[in-house]
């Protein structure tokens, strides 16, 4: 893929709407890319997204524990009720639990971006 038609791409995720799981894992990839438009693609695409991960990706951003509460009914695979776990302690200051539960999701699911973006923020 060359950067133009990449470019492209990124610039075309930003303004669709969050619809199946393709458009999530494209918002989640480019969130991890530190680009500063993503933080309010993200808000946009969680208010109508049925995927725990961009509801999660969007209550980090905003710190806005309510959101989990959207979240936590659509999160239900293992890795997705963990990641509504840890954001949840993230977001109200468990660093301790977080720690534990970041940790132990991590070896169960050593491949989850959102988790390792998590993680990494201070």
């Amino acid at each position: 893929m060359t950067a133009e038609r990449g470019a492209r791409q990124s610039n075309s995720v930003m303004s669709t709407p969050a619809t199946g799981p393709e458009l999530s894992d494209d918002l989640l990839r480019l969130l991890l890319s530190g680009r500063p438009d993503v933080p309010n693609a993200v808000a946009r695409a969680a208010s109508t997204s049925s995927d725990p991960s961009v509801i999660v990706a969007a209550a980090l951003l905003s710190r806005d524990s309510m959101m989990l509460s959207t979240a936590r009914p659509l999160a239900r695979t293992t890795r997705d009720r963990q990641l509504v776990a840890l954001a949840a302690a993230r977001i109200g200051g468990q660093q301790d639990l977080f720690d534990v539960l970041v940790r132990e999701h991590l070896l169960m699911f050593p491949d989850d971006l959102l988790a390792s973006w998590i993680a990494g923020r201070s």
